[in-house]
């Protein structure tokens, strides 16, 4: 398995779609709940195979310089996920997504994994600028974006489509000479 070593709790990892479909699968199943409110795929996410076909097609995206979607690992188990979505070439830009299984929460996890892939993201990359967009009312996402270091750039309104309706949303970015001030 290839991974980055963040800690000695905390790792991120490249699927394997044959082995980490069921375990995150259940973990999606466990968390859809909190999870549906704030993500758009998760009720189209309905069986392992599912879930097996997009770690697939990540790993796909992740071979053509696309995106980097990793597994979070804690105590060698996984508890999420967490990715660069697209690289825009024109701006040096990314953005980071995640998620996380709601009974892994306070445990300073998604916090940690966010600056491993700034570290990823500025020293690897070579990326300027990192993005995370968060609807505004979900205070959890917004909150990683925060303690994180992040500026709140502004809001955008009806910016994210979720079950319930459109939401607006933060932007929130750090740049690269910002991050190397830390």
């Amino acid at each position: 398995m290839f991974t980055y070593q963040i800690d000695d709790e905390l790792s991120l990892a490249l699927p394997r779609p044959q082995i980490d479909a069921q375990p995150l699968f259940e973990l999606v199943e466990e968390s859809r709940p909190d999870l549906a409110t704030w993500l758009p795929w998760v009720p189209e996410m309905k069986s392992v195979a599912d879930e097996e076909k997009f770690l697939t097609t990540v790993l796909e995206h992740f071979g053509n310089s696309t995106s980097v979607n990793l597994i979070i690992r804690y105590h060698d188990q996984p508890v999420g996920m967490i990715s660069f979505n697209r690289f825009l070439q024109m701006d040096q830009s990314t953005e980071i997504g995640y998620w996380l299984a709601t009974k892994f929460s306070g445990n300073n996890i998604m916090h940690r994994a966010v600056l491993a892939m700034c570290h990823l993201g500025f020293a690897d990359y070579a990326v300027n600028k990192i993005e995370i967009h968060a609807a505004t009312d979900n205070p959890r996402s917004n909150h990683v974006a925060q303690k994180a270091g992040f500026h709140l750039d502004g809001t955008i309104r009806a910016s994210e489509l979720l079950a319930d309706g459109f939401h607006d949303g933060n932007v929130w970015t750090m740049l690269k000479d910002e991050w190397n001030k830390e």
